[in-house]
C-alpha cells in the first residue's frame, strides 16, 4: 500500500520517497522566502513605518526639535539630526518585529563619522572631540560585543550593530555623558523588563526589544550634555 507523503519528502523517479533538501539560506536574506510573521524575520522592515507614518514623522520631529533647541546652531547639529530621525525609525521598527535592520544601522557609521568629522574645523576642540567619538563608537561596541558573546540570548546581534553608533555620539559630548548614556540605556531597559514581569505580561525567557531603550537612553545623555561646552 503506497505511504502518503511527508510535506518534507518527494518522489523519486523509482517511486521511493526522500527527503527534500533544506532550503537554501541565503534565500530570505535575498528577499526570496516567504514573509514569517511570528518572529519579524523575512518581513518587510519598513512595515511598521508604512503602516503608521505619522506617529513615526511626528517623533521624529519632536526629537529633532529638542536637539535643535539643546545643542543649538552649532556645526555638529546636522549629524545629532540624522541620528534622531534614523533613530526614531528604528524604534519603530525594533518595537514592532525585534529588527534593528542593517540598511539603517550599518550606513549609519560612515555617515555619522562623516558629519561629525565636518564639524571638526567648526568647533572647539573638534579634534580631540572627534578622537573621542571614535574612542566611544569602539568602547560601546566591545561592551555590546562582550554581552552578546556571554549571553547570546539576551541581547541581540542588531543591538551590538548599533551601540557603536551612539558610542560614537556619546563619545563626542565627553566621557560623562557616555557613561551617562550607556547608564541609561540599561536602567530604562531594566525598569521597562521588571514592569513586565511584575503584570505579568511577559516572563524571564520573552524577548524584549532593546534598540528602543538604547535609543532613549542616548536621548537622554545628548540632553543633558549637549549644550555644555
Amino acid at each position: 500500500m503506497d505511504q502518503p507523503l511527508r510535506d518534507d519528502e518527494s518522489v523519486t523517479p523509482s517511486g521511493t520517497p526522500t527527503a527534500l533538501p533544506d532550503p537554501d539560506p541565503s534565500a530570505e536574506a535575498s528577499g526570496d522566502a516567504p514573509p514569517v510573521s511570528a518572529t519579524g524575520h523575512g518581513r518587510d522592515w519598513l512595515e511598521p513605518v508604512s503602516r503608521r507614518p505619522l506617529p513615526v514623522a511626528l517623533v521624529a520631529a519632536a526629537v529633532v526639535a529638542v536637539l535643535a533647541v539643546r545643542i543649538g546652531l552649532r556645526p555638529e547639529l546636522a549629524a545629532f539630526c540624522y541620528l534622531g530621525v534614523v533613530g526614531a525609525v528604528l524604534a519603530f521598527i525594533d518595537a514592532a518585529l525585534h529588527r534593528l535592520p542593517d540598511p539603517l544601522t550599518l550606513p549609519s557609521y560612515p555617515i555619522g563619522a562623516a558629519l561629525l568629522g565636518i564639524a571638526v574645523p567648526f568647533t572647539d576642540d573638534g579634534g580631540t572631540r572627534y578622537l573621542h567619538a571614535l574612542a566611544g563608537l569602539g568602547a560601546l561596541l566591545l561592551l555590546f560585543v562582550v554581552q552578546w558573546v556571554i549571553t547570546a540570548d539576551a541581547i541581540g546581534l542588531g543591538d551590538v550593530k548599533l551601540s557603536g553608533v551612539l558610542g560614537l555620539y556619546l563619545g563626542w559630548l565627553g566621557s560623562s555623558a557616555w557613561v551617562m548614556g550607556v547608564f541609561a540605556m540599561f536602567v530604562l531597559g531594566g525598569v521597562y523588563a521588571v514592569g513586565l514581569l511584575v503584570t505579568r505580561r511577559a516572563t524571564r525567557k520573552s524577548a524584549i526589544p532593546f534598540g528602543p531603550f538604547m535609543l532613549a537612553g542616548a536621548l537622554a545623555a545628548v540632553v543633558s550634555y549637549g549644550g555644555q561646552y
